[in-house]
């Protein structure tokens, strides 16, 4: 059988609103699956969106804007990280919303480390974090 510009294109609006479903380790593995970021957009907390080839997760509802681009307004996306690194590398969180929840695991400063506590804001070796 075969398929439609029609068919093809009902296929896609399927695949995308049944990839909103996804977790966040799933969703990590088809990029392709999701949008484009585009400015001017109305996007809502917890979508998902590419940009380039990295998969972010909106952060708070908004619109966005050409100079808020998802690798420099970290307040508004922040990257799903590939569930395939164990210990990722520290990040120092700008906030409450991408801070560190207990039992999150970072590597820094050539060791690895997990949150003794949520909303890890702190560096570890500094507070709130034990070797691992």
């Amino acid at each position: 059988m075969m398929l439609t510009r029609e068919r093809l294109l009902k296929l896609r609006e399927l695949i995308v609103k049944a990839a909103k479903n996804l977790s966040d380790d799933d969703a990590f593995y088809g990029v392709e699956l999701f949008d484009a970021w585009k400015s001017g957009e109305e996007y809502k907390k917890d979508d998902r969106i590419r940009y380039g080839n990295v998969l972010y997760k909106v952060l708070q509802d908004h619109t966005s804007q050409a100079d808020w681009t998802p690798d420099k307004a970290v307040s508004l996306y922040v990257a799903v990280p590939d569930p395939a690194i164990e210990y990722p590398d520290w990040v120092q969180p700008t906030g409450a919303h991408d801070a560190y929840n207990k039992g999150d695991k970072v590597s820094h400063l050539g060791k690895h480390w997990v949150s003794d506590i949520d909303s890890n804001v702190y560096e570890p070796s500094v507070y709130g974090w034990s070797e691992a």
